[in-house]
């Protein structure tokens, strides 16, 4: 069945709409004001043609009634707004049904390997930049979105950043949300409560470890990294050394053996520093993720290594304490990249091609719903969302000085290869050899060395992407 919906719509004039045919006939009211209705409905349709572009450009179009699945990954905070803007959308749109699945980053990517090995993943779902090259090597997962740009207004975002999401056949397979960074974020006030300032280089932050030890006790901690945050760390640690990205453009690992050794012993400093807890320490706690740890939100987990698009969920977990977590310029002696944050995508398979890109419309470009969306995955690329939030005061402070600071130091380029599905994931390279590595043994329980963990992670590395010569 398909249903008009007019763009610029009074809130009588959809009234009106709904008594003149769109299944409420047996409504009393529609009985006994069918006049009045029909004038309203002229009135609302007059409004609408005066709107003209306005209107086309919202999707004010005939569109099928129909139930759009969705899905994404994330923090409370961002669960909240991307459901908040989900309803409106279906109250703007009725008729279109949004059933949204959502959760946590743990174990999320396995879920949806699965779902793309056999074909059933979501109309709309969130993406992750990497997935591309994993999901969609022959370009047949994720629907070329140039297909819907008369309903998704691509003119919105700048080429250079569409051009990063192209597919193998030059298709445009997902939208850019925002472009971010790793920064870290300190909790001033446990710092404050060991006598130090906030870590202006990594030197600062080597020293604050055994300081937190002595004045605040064993269970506190300048800084708290994952598995995959440490090989992150690693990668800023030795690009700060070399000043290019260990795989460059050309698809090649950059360092040498004995680079990636250093960096993984910077690593095992860290540890033996008492700057970051072990893996065991940390695994004993069973926080779903960082933003649910009791040790984090009390303050004994003073620092985080994290997206620039991300403190809103470690703000909203900290609760009245928010203001206590404050972005930290780049540390000099590291050397960041920036990289796509993550994306929207349209499953290729979807029955409801338009209808999905009426909701990206409406959660990216819509200023409706990019006041709802706000800033939870970033600061937009949409020139049409930042305007929107720029000039409501939207964008979070926290969220713009870090991805400022991201920004500003002069990042380098990342390779998605870097989150291969060999190298991240819950059994790949990054989780096992940084985990056995802080546990000092492997999974049979065997001792597990520094020169070990650099062989492997060298294999691992020049396996997908083969040694610069």
């Amino acid at each position: 069945m398909k249903k008009k919906v007019l763009a610029v719509m009074l809130s009588s004039a959809m009234a009106a709409a709904a008594l003149a045919g769109c299944g409420s006939s047996n409504s009393d009211t529609a009985a006994t004001t069918a006049d009045t209705a029909a004038t309203q409905a002229d009135a609302a349709a007059t409004d609408a043609a005066a709107a003209g572009t306005e209107a086309a450009a919202d999707g004010a179009a005939d569109y099928e009634e129909c139930t759009l699945s969705m899905d994404w990954w994330g923090g409370d905070s961002r669960h909240e707004a991307t459901n908040n803007a989900v309803a409106a959308f279906q109250t703007k749109y009725p008729g279109i049904t949004v059933s949204a699945n959502f959760g946590a980053w743990s174990d999320w990517e396995t879920a949806k390997a699965s779902e793309y090995l056999s074909g059933t993943n979501p109309d709309v779902q969130q993406t992750n930049f990497d997935w591309i090259n994993k999901y969609d090597a022959d370009g047949n997962t994720f629907l070329d979105l140039n297909t819907v740009a008369d309903t998704l207004d691509l003119s919105q975002y700048d080429q250079a950043t569409l051009d990063l999401a192209k597919d193998s056949k030059g298709g445009l397979a997902g939208i850019p949300v925002s472009l971010t960074g790793r920064t870290f974020y300190f909790n001033k006030a446990t710092f404050e409560q060991a006598g130090l300032e906030i870590p202006a280089t990594l030197a600062d932050l080597e020293a604050a470890g055994p300081v937190f030890q002595e004045k605040l006790g064993d269970n506190y901690y300048p800084l708290v990294i994952g598995e995959y945050d440490r090989a992150i760390l690693v990668a800023f640690y030795e690009q700060g050394q070399t000043g290019q990205p260990i795989i460059n453009e050309a698809g090649n690992f950059t360092l040498t053996q004995d680079q990636l050794k250093d960096g993984l012993a910077f690593i095992d400093r860290l540890e033996d520093e008492h700057v970051i807890p072990t893996m065991e320490y940390i695994d004993g706690e069973g926080a779903d993720s960082m933003d649910k740890s009791a040790r984090f939100i009390n303050g004994e987990y003073a620092g985080i290594f994290e997206w620039d698009s991300s403190p809103a969920k470690y703000m909203s977990a900290l609760g009245d304490n928010a203001a206590n977590l404050v972005v930290q310029q780049e540390f000099p002696e590291l050397k960041a990249y920036k990289k796509v944050s993550l994306m929207f995508s349209i499953s290729a398979k979807t029955q409801h091609p338009h209808e999905a890109a009426l909701l990206l419309n409406y959660m990216l470009n819509d200023p409706e719903g990019t006041a709802i969306m706000s800033t939870e995955r970033g600061i937009p690329e949409s020139k049409a969302a930042y305007e929107t939030l720029d000039a409501a005061g939207a964008i979070d402070a926290t969220v713009a000085e870090a991805h400022k600071a991201v920004m500003d130091s002069d990042p380098l380029y990342w390779n998605p290869l870097f989150d291969d599905s060999s190298l991240k994931g819950d059994t790949s390279a990054y989780t096992t050899v940084f985990s056995q590595l802080s546990y000092g043994r492997d999974a049979s329980g065997a001792e597990y060395t520094l020169d070990q963990a650099t062989a492997d992670l060298y294999a691992a590395y020049t396996a997908i992407a083969p040694a610069a010569q």
